[in-house]
């Protein structure tokens, strides 16, 4: 089993079972995947070593990636649902049918919002009145709604104009999840709020730089 330099005879065997060749099992475990099984279920899923940062950064197992990759859902999409503490689960049409009423389309409608954008809140299980302020800014609902749950306003996450994941990724290790929302409302970089805090600084006064920016 030439070429395999780096891995060891065992090692060589698994991967080489799991269907991976040598540049393929030197990929994946450069991203931090180093059980070839784990691998396949990764790939699986629609993940490949340069984006399962994302999956992994959620905190998401493999198997998890799998079952969404299943019910049809992106990779992205996935990733911020699982940071809302939602997991992979089919809901049959019946379950779902009580809960997409028109009354949060209408209050949508009313409030200005395109149908388009309403019909997608409604399709996400946002209220009409909590979703307003983000679907009048076309915030798209799963953005909205790890944004929500990070403390961001939906003035501030349009203002940001990118992904709650890619936020997150960037963010993290930098300050506490809890703290992300008022470092970054306050205009700090992740960089910049981590040294604030090794000096002293704490979130609560970010807060305040936080309110005066708003």
């Amino acid at each position: 089993m030439s070429g395999w330099e780096g891995f060891s005879l065992g090692e060589t065997r698994r991967w080489r079972h799991a269907g991976f060749d040598r540049v393929e099992a030197s990929a994946w475990r450069e991203a931090g995947v180093l059980d070839p099984g784990d691998a396949r279920l990764w790939r699986t899923a629609g993940a490949a070593p340069r984006t399962v940062v994302v999956w992994q950064r959620a905190g998401m197992t493999p198997g998890e990636a799998v079952r969404w990759h299943e019910l049809g859902v992106a990779p992205h999409d996935a990733a911020r649902r699982h940071l809302c503490g939602e997991r992979p689960r089919r809901v049959s049409w019946f379950a779902k049918a009580p809960d997409m009423p028109e009354g949060p389309i209408r209050h949508l409608l009313r409030a200005g919002v395109p149908a388009d954008v309403a019909r997608a809140y409604a399709d996400a299980g946002w209220d009409g009145a909590a979703g307003e302020q983000w679907a009048a800014r076309r915030v798209d609902p799963g953005d909205a709604r790890l944004f929500a749950a990070l403390g961001f306003t939906a003035a501030e996450a349009a203002a940001l104009g990118r992904e709650a994941v890619a936020l997150v990724m960037d963010w993290w290790g930098a300050v506490p999840v809890g703290e992300v929302a008022a470092w970054c409302a306050a205009g700090l970089t992740p960089a910049e709020a981590a040294a604030q805090r090794a000096r002293g600084v704490t979130a609560e006064q970010a807060a305040v730089l936080r309110a005066l920016n708003g």
